[in-house]
């Protein structure tokens, strides 16, 4: 997979943009279960910048408490220029981008949401840097294939 952020058009970094929706994955099981009225889901918009040098998705704390989620941990988050910082793990958020979806926890820090690639390598999902998007694999165009 190509970095983006080694490409460069006209001297800014290329960054790859997507429109993503997060939802609280709770509330979606406690609808599932009959304990809360769909309308009552909490649910987020954004559009997401993908940082194909990042493991891990990270929200904003205004997004996270807008979701109604739940800090389950403090984790130490290590950036590219080798700061460290104890930042919080959010409980489960769904993920949904490109017409697929996934469950995972998220990094709370930043003013954006930003994709990383635990969530592009669970939706089989690749970065098109040239033409600035994300596609589907294409040995598996249809729906993401789980590595085991």
């Amino acid at each position: 997979m190509i970095n983006c952020d080694r490409i460069q058009i006209n001297k800014n970094k290329v960054a790859v943009r997507v429109k993503v929706k997060l939802t609280n994955a709770i509330d979606e099981g406690l609808v599932n279960r009959g304990l809360l009225k769909p309308n009552l889901v909490r649910v987020a918009e954004a559009e997401a910048v993908i940082n194909t040098g990042a493991v891990r998705t990270a929200i904003p704390v205004e997004v996270c408490e807008h979701l109604g989620l739940r800090i389950r941990s403090q984790e130490i988050a290590k950036y590219a220029d080798g700061r460290q910082e104890t930042v919080g793990l959010s409980g489960p958020v769904i993920i949904e981008m490109e017409g697929r979806e996934t469950i995972e926890a998220a990094m709370v820090l930043g003013d954006i949401v930003l994709i990383g690639q635990t969530v592009l390598e669970t939706l089989d999902l690749l970065v098109d840097c040239k033409n600035q998007r994300l596609v589907p694999n294409p040995e598996n165009p249809e729906r993401p294939v789980l590595r085991v």
